[in-house]
């Protein structure tokens, strides 16, 4: 993660507290903020007019190293992220520019054409006969860019120029009036650059979450955003991993991290279970169709409670004749009592879908369980877990966002370690220390019953 300044901070604090972007989709979401952080505008948000599968693929091209063209030098100096070729900068601008009488802008643009024809991104921030030329040299079949930013500036041609653009198909971002320049462009450049990320894992696993730290630590970073890849708030997330985390702060002194929310409960989560269970179950077949959405429990009644509010809010949107909930240990109902009660309720077909994010001994278990629970007349399915996959990556940067600027909106009112609970008193206010990892300096292993 990039190092970020106080007053950036505070910048987003402010543009949080004015604007609300949480309808946009991700990319284009940081794009805008980005933008409107480099200006302080917040009109920007019903100006710039983004494709998101154009600016996932261009962020996806400069991860993996495909070059930037942007038209002008000011647009490459505000590109704190990467490098870039300047087209203006090019040998032959000017002999170009006098033999076809065009601007040297847009001769840049027809030289770097001709370096860069497949799979680059273009930022174009200055002027508009250069977003222009590029146009027409898609057309003509010269140029095949991956992305093209353009937001060039000016009362004359600029709002022409993006129509054109936006009338091209191109995979693009504009705006829809004469605003633009370099510092736009440049912004939406950064914020589709890739961030350094590395994975750890607080036990059983490796690795270990202080090779996670050590690793982008030497890459030179001190600020670190970290995302709980747990989809309830139980003792891993309100403990575990921050008593990790904090360990290696006083390991690393100088070192710090700011730490996001679990994934769940989100509609992208509620949008994978219903695609789990579609692929044993046809929707059409939904309205007669149970289903024992089994979480992994937890001694936490507040993380419990977070599976029963996903079980609800899976019932009331797709149209399932109704949702039990149970876990796989540490709480009750178990897989075997919450098919029963399905089958007491009913139900004649009942899909057991496991609420994990991946595979593992716990939703194995699952799977064993329902095989085992035998009813003459009862068709018990197993969909499967959430799995590696897109809208899950999405979810994760979303977390990542959120934990970036400040936003996370945990709800700490049933939490058993900040509020007394009747039944779970020694929780109040009990110290959190981190997991012992077996490949951890001090480790040694530590496993669940």
């Amino acid at each position: 993660m990039r190092d970020v300044h106080p007053i950036e901070e505070e910048s987003y604090r402010i543009l949080h507290s004015r604007i609300d972007t949480n309808f946009l989709p991700w990319l284009t979401r940081a794009v805008i903020e980005r933008v409107v952080h480099a200006t302080a505008d917040t009109t920007w948000v019903g100006d710039l007019v983004a494709d998101e599968a154009g600016l996932e693929a261009g962020r996806q091209a400069l991860l993996v190293g495909a070059p930037l063209v942007v038209d002008s030098r000011m647009v490459a100096a505000g590109i704190t992220t990467r490098g870039s070729v300047v087209a203006l900068d090019l040998p032959g601008v000017l002999d170009l520019a006098e033999e076809a009488k065009i601007t040297r802008s847009a001769a840049g643009i027809r030289l770097a054409a001709q370096r860069y024809p497949d799979g680059a991104v273009w930022a174009i921030g200055n002027a508009p006969t250069a977003l222009n030329e590029l146009v027409e040299l898609t057309i003509a079949g010269k140029l095949r860019p991956v992305l093209v930013i353009g937001v060039p500036v000016g009362f004359v041609g600029s709002v022409l120029a993006g129509t054109r653009l936006r009338a091209s198909r191109l995979p693009s971002m504009s705006t829809r009036t004469e605003r633009g320049g370099a510092a736009v462009a440049a912004a939406a450049v950064n914020a589709l650059s890739g961030i350094d990320v590395a994975g750890g894992f607080i036990e059983l696993a490796a690795p270990s979450v202080n090779e996670a730290w050590r690793d982008l630590a030497g890459r030179g970073h001190r600020m670190f955003a970290a995302v709980p890849l747990v989809l309830v708030a139980a003792g891993h997330a309100k403990g575990d991993i921050p008593a990790a985390l904090e360990r290696e702060v006083r390991r690393q002194p100088g070192t710090g991290y700011r730490f996001g929310r679990p994934l769940g409960p989100h509609p992208i989560l509620l949008g994978l279970l219903a695609d789990r269970i579609a692929a044993v179950v046809e929707p059409a077949e939904w309205a007669d169709t149970a289903v024992v959405l089994v979480g992994r429990g937890s001694t936490d009644p507040d993380a419990n409670a977070e599976v029963s509010k996903v079980a609800r809010l899976l019932q009331e949107t797709r149209g399932f004749a109704f949702v039990e909930t149970a876990f796989v240990s540490l709480a009750r109902p178990n897989v075997a009592e919450g098919l029963t009660r399905s089958v007491l309720l009913g139900a004649r077909r009942v899909v057991v879908a496991p609420y994990f994010l991946f595979d593992g001994v716990l939703p194995q278990r699952v799977t064993a369980q329902a095989h085992e629970f035998a009813r003459p007349g009862v068709d018990v399915l197993v969909s499967g877990y959430l799995g590696d996959c897109a809208p899950l990556a999405d979810l994760v940067v979303e977390r990542y966002h959120e934990a970036l600027h400040g936003d996370i909106r945990m709800n700490c009112d049933t939490c058993a370690y900040r509020v007394l609970l009747p039944g779970f008193e020694d929780k109040h206010g009990a110290p959190q220390t981190p997991h012992h990892h077996p490949d951890d300096p001090t480790g040694h292993v530590h496993a669940h019953r």
